[in-house]
Order: structure tokens, then C-alpha cells, then sequence
């Protein structure tokens, strides 16, 4: 089994920054790929952005490329996503996401182990 616990969300006015944490414990061994997904109220759980090990490949959705950056620390076993110039509609509950495979797949049933969440809310 494996343990994600995200952490740095918070409240931010427009056009500001936050930078999100994910941790991950347990059986890090089978952890390779891991991403980031978001769920506003009423909405669909959707891909944010994912990075292999090392850092080798990166994929982000479209909404927030050239906004968002992806990172990951392999010795820590944790995964970093750094928002800046947010807007409203980034308000979502954001996950933390891994799964025992490579490959950067942007529907979330490809992924097996799922943090807790952590809220961001972007006021306008």
C-alpha cells in the first residue's frame, strides 16, 4: 500500500500563488508515475499534470501549461505543483495521485493510490 498526504492549500486572491505538497509513504517502491487532479463542486474529477521519475517526461492539461509547474523529489518520495497567476476557476479540491506504471495517463481511473485532497479557493 501506498500513502499520499497533500498539503499547502489554502485561500489566495487572483493572480496570486501557491505552492502545493504531496508526501508519499508506505510501499514507495511502486510509485512511478504521479500526478496532480482537481474536483470542483459539481464537476469531474480532471487531470492537472503528471511527471515520471525523475522528471524525465511531463504532461500538464491545457488550462493551467505555462501556469503551473510540476516537480518531484525521488530521495523524499514527493511531488511538488507550483500555481501561479491563479484564477477563480482554479478553485477545486486538488489531489495527489500515483500509480505503479510509467506512461503519463490523464484519466485518474489509471491511477491506483489517491491522497486525501487538499482545498485551494481563488477569490476574485
Amino acid at each position: 500500500q501506498v500513502q499520499l498526504v497533500e498539503s499547502g492549500g489554502g485561500l489566495v486572491q487572483a493572480g496570486g500563488s501557491l505552492r502545493l505538497s504531496c508526501a508519499a509513504s508506505g510501499r514507495t517502491s511502486s510509485v512511478l508515475t504521479m500526478a496532480w487532479f482537481r474536483q470542483a463542486p459539481g464537476k469531474e474529477r480532471e487531470f492537472v499534470a503528471a511527471i515520471t521519475p525523475n522528471g524525465r517526461s511531463i504532461n500538464y492539461a491545457g488550462s493551467v501549461k505555462d501556469r503551473f509547474s510540476i516537480s518531484r523529489d525521488d530521495v523524499q518520495m514527493a511531488v511538488y505543483l507550483q500555481m501561479n497567476s491563479l484564477k477563480s476557476e482554479d478553485t477545486a479540491v486538488y489531489y495527489c495521485a500515483s500509480r505503479s506504471g510509467f506512461g503519463l495517463p490523464t484519466m485518474f481511473r489509471y491511477y491506483s493510490y489517491w491522497g486525501p485532497g487538499t482545498q485551494v479557493t481563488v477569490s476574485s
